[in-house]
């Protein structure tokens, strides 16, 4: 029983991570539609946030909704903070990088049971 709890963890944070990849590629469709205005992207973004959200919804199953809520931004941050640096040569800052790490900190902590 244990082992297959295991999974079920392993399970959620998957889709949580699937979830926060999906988002940060939602924020980014949405930069573009910023940019140029297109009602297409606009909904394209949407239906990427949307994907996100059935992520999250699905995770619900496995890990408590506010974990679970907790771990889907922290990842959508952090990939939108990679991407954002490697793409657009956005620098990071030490106090965004303390920030990245104390949220990294959180999930391990609340993680503890």
């Amino acid at each position: 029983m244990i082992y297959l709890f295991k999974n079920m963890n392993i399970l959620a944070i998957i889709l949580i991570f699937l979830g926060g990849i999906t988002l940060t590629v939602g924020d980014l469709i949405m930069k573009k539609w910023v940019e140029h205005g297109s009602v297409i992207v606009y909904v394209v973004g949407l239906l990427a946030y949307m994907v996100g959200m059935i992520f999250l919804s699905q995770s619900f199953k496995f890990k408590n909704i506010a974990i679970a809520s907790l771990m889907l931004v922290i990842f959508n941050i952090a990939t939108l903070l990679i991407v954002s640096w490697f793409f657009y040569n956005e620098k990071l800052s030490l106090i965004q990088m303390i920030g990245l790490g104390l949220g990294m900190a959180s999930i391990i902590i609340l993680e503890l049971e």
